[in-house]
């Protein structure tokens, strides 16, 4: 097959759309609905995203994506008992295999971000994988395959027309990439920097130099996630996960503000008070995710006042203070930061560190270098300029 035409483009007003190839077969089959012009930028983003973190880690890898940025991205390591309840996987009672935890992270680390996703496997999708996605608001998934189980259970998915797309493992795109803007063509390489390359760890100009083996993996996902995000972009890793990205902010302490508190919020879940709220038997997982988002914010009387707290709760908790979400946030520790730039100024290092950062990979290369290490130092955090911009539009 060498186009597939598309029911529009980014907006229904938008026709004719199709995606097609100039030479050869497209690389990808569709097994199930009929993906649309944003489903398939999703998809093939967020596919290059799982299958190069598969390379750099060995690990199996997810990836949950809105709008041409990922949500969530992760590998595939165990989930705690706490993980497990706070995504929503606590109830499954089939054992959830690697890629099934993958996804799991990668769709619950932002859940809010992720209502509606496109997801991206870079292993087989299998049926306990299958089963989390299920039972998600989702648009669709692309992967190298499915078993027999898995595509059987996600055709049952949104009446039938659930988009699956099997993308073909060993494709390889042309190493020069076109873009039209207002009918003018832009060429240039594909990024193919190699964000495993021991070398992004040699120059560290902090005082801090030591960076444990589970840091520099969690760095090199960061790194691999904001290659696939819309610029300018940082992003926080925890424990094998992104658990905040900041993308597409015109400035960058903007993108470390926001992917903080995106990744406080994450922690602040993990709060003895939050995992244990009394939530109404009959709530929707969107309603409780919303409720909870709504609950550790400065806006939780919009859930707690009289008239609105029984529509989610049994019982009316109470708040978290200012001063216990401030001392929970506090206890968060070990959280590694990628920037798909330079850090302009030391502003950025005093924001990451109130969210736990205690490694930082970016480009350096600022005129106030000087002032970002010291600030770095200020706090015994380890940073390495890692000479390499990771711009993506």
């Amino acid at each position: 097959m060498k186009e597939l035409q598309l029911k529009y483009g980014c907006n229904p007003n938008q026709k004719p759309s199709r995606i097609f190839m100039e030479q050869g077969e497209l690389p990808i089959q569709v097994l199930n609905g009929r993906p649309g012009y944003i489903n398939f930028m999703d998809a093939l983003n967020s596919w290059q995203l799982v299958k190069e973190l598969k390379a750099a880690t060995g690990l199996p890898a997810a990836a949950s994506f809105k709008h041409v940025s990922p949500a969530g991205a992760a590998v595939g390591l165990p989930l705690t008992d706490t993980l497990a309840h706070i995504y929503f996987v606590d109830d499954v009672k089939m054992p959830l295999s690697p890629i099934a935890c993958a996804y799991a992270r990668a769709r619950g680390a932002d859940r809010m971000s992720s209502y509606g996703d496109f997801i991206a496997l870079s292993d087989t999708c299998d049926a306990a994988t299958a089963t989390l996605i299920k039972r998600e608001v989702s648009d669709g998934i692309i992967a190298p395959a499915y078993t027999d189980e898995a595509l059987e259970i996600l055709r049952e998915k949104r009446k039938g027309t659930y988009n699956v797309i099997q993308m073909d493992p060993e494709y390889r795109p042309a190493p020069i990439e076109h873009k039209q803007v207002f009918g003018i063509t832009f060429e240039q390489g594909r990024n193919e920097v190699c964000l495993s390359d021991p070398a992004l760890f040699e120059n560290i100009p902090t005082q801090n130099k030591f960076f444990p083996d589970e840091a520099k993996r969690d760095l090199i996902l960061s790194l691999i996630t904001l290659k696939y995000t819309q610029s300018n972009s940082v992003c926080y890793v925890k424990d094998g996960q992104a658990i905040g990205i900041g993308a597409g902010q015109q400035s960058r302490i903007h993108c470390t503000r926001l992917a903080g508190s995106k990744a406080d919020i994450w922690w602040l879940r993990q709060h003895p008070q939050v995992m244990n709220l009394p939530f109404r038997p009959d709530i929707r997982r969107a309603d409780r995710d919303n409720t909870i988002d709504i609950y550790i914010s400065e806006d939780w009387m919009d859930v707690l006042a009289d008239g609105e707290w029984q529509k989610f709760f049994t019982e009316k908790p109470e708040p978290l203070t200012r001063e216990e979400k401030k001392a929970w946030i506090a206890r968060n520790t070990n959280v590694s930061l990628g920037s798909d730039a330079f850090f302009p100024f030391g502003d950025n290092v005093e924001r990451a560190h109130k969210s736990g950062v205690q490694y930082i990979a970016q480009a350096g290369g600022s005129v106030r270098d000087d002032h970002v290490i010291a600030t770095c130092d200020k706090y015994g955090i380890a940073m390495t300029f890692t000479g390499v911009r990771l711009f993506h539009h």
